[in-house]
């Protein structure tokens, strides 16, 4: 494993135990809200606090960009930290949240990890290294066609002049499929790709935090990821689709044509 992989999964182990802990304890949880259904809890804070701790120690010189303390400028290396997506799952118990962590070098995603300490599930990958859950090899799925596929999206819950174009491609691909899930974990969700437990998968503005690791996990687990015009701007723009290579481009295309 190389060391900063290694480094970013002490990092997240550590973030895990600080988020359980306070799942113990959600009626004492001191919770604040950023913007509309934009919520940051105690756990996140500490969270990312461990997680930058043990980042900054190893690599002083590096760059950060964390969800809750926002940018630092560094070298040729940023890490993009997400201490906790899915906080109003965590904040009602709702036992689908993850702790996401990636590092570019000259914008190009190196490292990521996407861990899931509820089900202690640890999704790693290492550009041109392959991509791993808890240690084994994984793939995305071979599905070749839409109407055996299970897809997943997220809600554009924080943006809602764009909820008519997401509810167009939920309407165009729902009929295609054999279904679509939402969990309210863009990380997770994309650590399903990479592993084969989604065939699929669209979401309108992102962040970079909620999909520089997972993109590269579905990437070096076979698949693609790409915005929706197909170009690689999707940690700038938010917009992201993501498949196994037979599915890619028919999800692609619906998703764009309905998106405009």
């Amino acid at each position: 494993m190389h060391p900063m992989l290694y480094t970013a999964v002490r990092a997240v182990r550590e973030a895990g135990r600080v988020i359980l802990m306070y799942l113990d304890q959600l009626d004492r949880l001191e919770v604040s809200s950023k913007g509309r259904n934009d919520f940051v809890s105690q756990a996140d804070i500490e969270a990312e606090r461990a997680i930058l701790e043990i980042l900054t120690k190893a690599y002083p010189d590096h760059g950060i960009l964390a969800e809750e303390s926002g940018a630092q400028e560094g070298g040729d290396y940023t890490w993009i930290i997400d201490p906790l997506d899915g906080t109003t799952n965590f904040l009602h118990g709702f036992p689908v949240f993850g702790i996401s962590v990636g590092v570019t070098r000259k914008s190009i995603i190196e490292h990521g990890v996407v861990y899931d300490p509820v089900r202690d599930e640890m999704f790693t990958a290492s550009r041109g290294d392959g991509a791993q859950l808890n240690g084994k090899r994984i793939r995305v799925s071979s599905t070749r066609h839409l109407a055996p596929a299970l897809l997943g999206t997220g809600f554009p819950f924080r943006e809602l002049k764009v909820i008519e174009p997401w509810m167009r491609t939920f309407e165009a691909l729902l009929p295609k499929t054999a279904g679509i899930r939402r969990t309210g974990a863009a990380s997770i969700d994309l650590a399903y790709v990479a592993s084969g437990r989604l065939d699929g998968f669209w979401e309108f503005g992102l962040k970079p935090w909620d999909i520089a690791a997972g993109a590269l996990l579905i990437r070096e687990a076979g698949g693609l990821v790409a915005d929706f015009s197909g170009g690689q701007d999707f940690l700038a723009n938010g917009d992201v689709v993501a498949a196994n290579t037979h599915l890619f481009e028919a999800l692609r295309k619906i998703v764009a044509q309905r998106a405009v």
